[in-house]
């Protein structure tokens, strides 16, 4: 598996992988909703980095680097449970400076899971009742 910079020509795939995932992951919201513009609207001047294998996209993060945030992390549905979140997490705390935060969603119990495993730490809870979220650090 590969990590690398993604690039313009990236994101036809990357848009996809934003779209199918939420769909398939976000039982709590609205999946009618979502479109493929979702990806450039919710990356805006953020670093993003992929994860490929034969040239195939596996899944993506996107970094806000001016803050140590992941503010995005998704996996093509196909390859979920096979270390591509974990790869790209490395990655991503490689390249910003301790401790790097992120937050996730209370409802996406999988990802709390995950993200719990490794090593990362709940702060606090925020949000409004149906949108509520975790704040968590790697430190």
């Amino acid at each position: 598996m590969n990590i690398r910079v993604a690039s313009e020509l990236d994101y036809p795939d990357l848009r996809l992988i934003y779209l199918e995932s939420r769909r398939k992951s976000f039982h709590w919201a609205d999946t009618e909703e979502m479109t493929l513009e979702d990806f450039d609207k919710h990356t805006v001047g953020e670093y993003i980095i992929l994860a490929e294998e034969d040239t195939h996209i596996l899944g993506f993060a996107s970094l806000y680097l001016p803050d140590d945030f992941i503010h995005n992390l998704f996996v093509h549905p196909d390859f979920s449970g096979k270390g591509v979140g974990g790869q790209l997490v490395n990655a991503s705390i490689e390249k910003m400076n301790k401790p790097v935060r992120l937050k996730c969603v209370s409802e996406n119990q999988k990802a709390m899971k995950f993200y719990e495993n490794n090593g990362w730490k709940k702060v606090v809870e925020e949000g409004k009742p149906e949108e509520r979220y975790w704040v968590m650090v790697y430190e």
